[in-house]
């Protein structure tokens, strides 16, 4: 087997193959999904005027519909003690549902889409991750996590700037999306799913999985006390952690036109970028928990922020500095996934912990847009930012570094 664990070093240069396979692979897919995913709540409100309820229903229901999948392909990859082909197989239906947003004429058809592409995540995100932390030693996980996560949201940054242009070109200045605008986003953006799928099935290899899980279940007796305490607290986070669509919105309600939309949208994915790579280093020298849990002050902070923000500017201000809470603090909760289960049982541990998540997801989405349509537009932001600070006190209180 070609694929081997990297020397004690901390350069990007001692990072197995795996961790470039799906790094790439994660890249592609990001220009192809963040191009779209980040102008359809503008779709869904300028083009087909749904309300923010339901655009929090679509939200809530295409990540929490396809959670139970993570669960399943996580085992599923222990099991067969292969990861690739089940992560190859996730981005191919991703990929295969993305050119039916072009013919979307009403919203029930964007969720079935939607829906679709999310049971794809669900497949593939497990094992993908799972072949992450196979593939490196656990003194540099951190680093390996941290530059997936900056490739990822590198690729993200391309693809928010192909969808700028061409908004540019089609609209310049147009305080609302058009349907045409968003079909001609879509259809370059097959390009790169299909180039994602080709990375990965080419690039990675299979690291050898030497035990099984007897059955599949979300459960945390197998995965130990810590586990159990770490998703609880990281599920009173989520539960205030809604769609970053309502974010979306809350610029364009704040008077951002669509280019200012897709501006601040790269302006974020560049913070993300630059902070994530270094930001998991930095977890394997002085561990995951303070990481997050700054990551989570952050994220409470800028939450109040979004509430309080009088003009579209104040919103791009504080989507920038949400991108350091992303670096800081997403790519580090994976790998201390991989650092509190047993190794055989990652796959089922990285499902249990994307559906536990995923399956909050709806609750989180549904109640930011009914809080937005009943309350104030403000009220969502409120809610996540005071779940944040929660969380950030029970991971002080509860949880202790390894």
């Amino acid at each position: 087997m070609h694929t081997t664990k990297p020397k004690s070093d901390t350069s990007l240069r001692s990072l197995p193959r795996n961790v470039w396979a799906v790094s790439l692979t994660s890249f592609f897919m990001d220009v192809s999904s963040e191009m779209v995913i980040n102008i359809l709540p503008l779709f869904l409100s300028n083009v087909l005027g749904v309300k923010t309820d339901i655009i929090g229903l679509i939200e809530g229901v295409a990540e929490a519909t396809a959670s139970l999948l993570k669960v399943f392909s996580g085992w599923l990859s222990d099991r067969l003690r292969a990861r690739k082909w089940l992560a190859v197989a996730g981005y191919a239906l991703s990929a295969l549902a993305k050119p039916f947003f072009y013919f979307a004429n009403s919203w029930g058809t964007v969720a079935g889409v939607r829906w679709a592409d999310r049971v794809g995540k669900g497949i593939r995100t497990a094992p993908r991750d799972a072949l992450v932390a196979d593939s490196i030693d656990e003194r540099h996980r951190g680093l390996a996590f941290g530059f997936h996560r900056a490739a990822d949201t590198g690729g993200a940054v391309l693809g928010l700037l192909i969808a700028l242009g061409v908004v540019w070109l089609a609209q310049a200045g147009s305080m609302e999306l058009s349907r045409s605008t968003f079909q001609t986003v879509v259809l370059i953006s097959l390009v790169p799913a299909f180039l994602a799928v080709l990375s990965l099935a080419v690039g990675a290899q299979d690291v050898p999985v030497t035990k099984m899980r007897e059955r599949p279940r979300i459960s945390f007796r197998g995965l130990g006390r810590r586990f159990a305490l770490f998703m609880l607290i990281v599920g009173l986070f989520d539960l205030g952690n809604s769609s970053d669509a309502f974010l979306v919105l809350r610029a364009q309600e704040r008077g951002l036109s669509v280019i200012g939309v897709l501006g601040m949208l790269v302006t974020f994915n560049v913070v993300y970028t630059l902070v994530s790579t270094p930001a998991g280093s930095l977890s394997d020298r002085i561990g995951r928990r303070r990481l997050i849990i700054g990551g989570w002050l952050v994220y409470a902070a800028i939450y109040f922020g979004f509430a309080l923000a009088g003009t579209g500017w104040h919103v791009w201000v504080f989507y920038a500095i949400y991108g350091v809470y992303y670096g800081m603090a997403y790519g580090t909760a994976k790998a201390m996934v991989a650092d509190i289960v047993p190794e055989e049982l990652r796959g089922t541990a990285y499902g249990t912990y994307n559906a536990v998540l995923g399956i909050l997801d709806f609750p989180a989405s549904l109640i930011a847009g009914v809080l937005w349509r009943y309350l104030t537009p403000s009220a969502p932001f409120f809610f996540g930012g005071a779940l944040a600070l929660a969380a950030a006190v029970l991971m002080t209180l509860v949880m202790r570094e390894t």
